[in-house]
């Protein structure tokens, strides 16, 4: 019943900008935790972003810190991710997550972990920047 749709993927420039979008369908993103994580070939998933919807509250990997921006459209059940200043290193399969309604993003320790915990998972969209 739940799904998470991700979109917004492509390939671009190294210092261009991308923005993907995370649809939810039978699930409401308010007072829930939501997560971007990227995968590239051959290493681990690791976490993005991460958002407390029902405060807002975020966190992001030191790596995206101030080029990546992560938000949400309560009316639209969507959560977004802004990426600016893309460098070749943030090519990678993006997939959206989120956990059960009632779950906290407490400690965020799921971004340390690549994900785990999470309960609901999208199918991922490219993303290629190339130098």
């Amino acid at each position: 019943q739940v799904q998470l749709v991700e979109s917004g993927g492509g390939s671009v420039q190294a210092g261009g900008s991308l923005s993907l979008s995370c649809a939810a369908s039978g699930y409401t993103f308010s007072y829930n935790c939501v997560g971007w994580f990227r995968q590239a070939p051959g290493k681990e998933r690791e976490g993005v972003a991460a958002i407390s919807t029902g405060s807002g509250t975020t966190d992001y990997a030191d790596s995206v810190k101030g080029r990546f921006t992560i938000s949400q459209d309560n009316d639209k059940n969507t959560v977004y991710l802004q990426m600016n200043s893309l460098k070749p290193e943030d090519t990678a399969m993006y997939y959206c997550a989120a956990r059960e309604r009632g779950r906290r993003c407490g400690g965020w320790s799921f971004m340390a972990q690549g994900g785990g915990g999470m309960d609901y998972w999208g199918k991922g969209t490219l993303v290629t920047i190339s130098s």
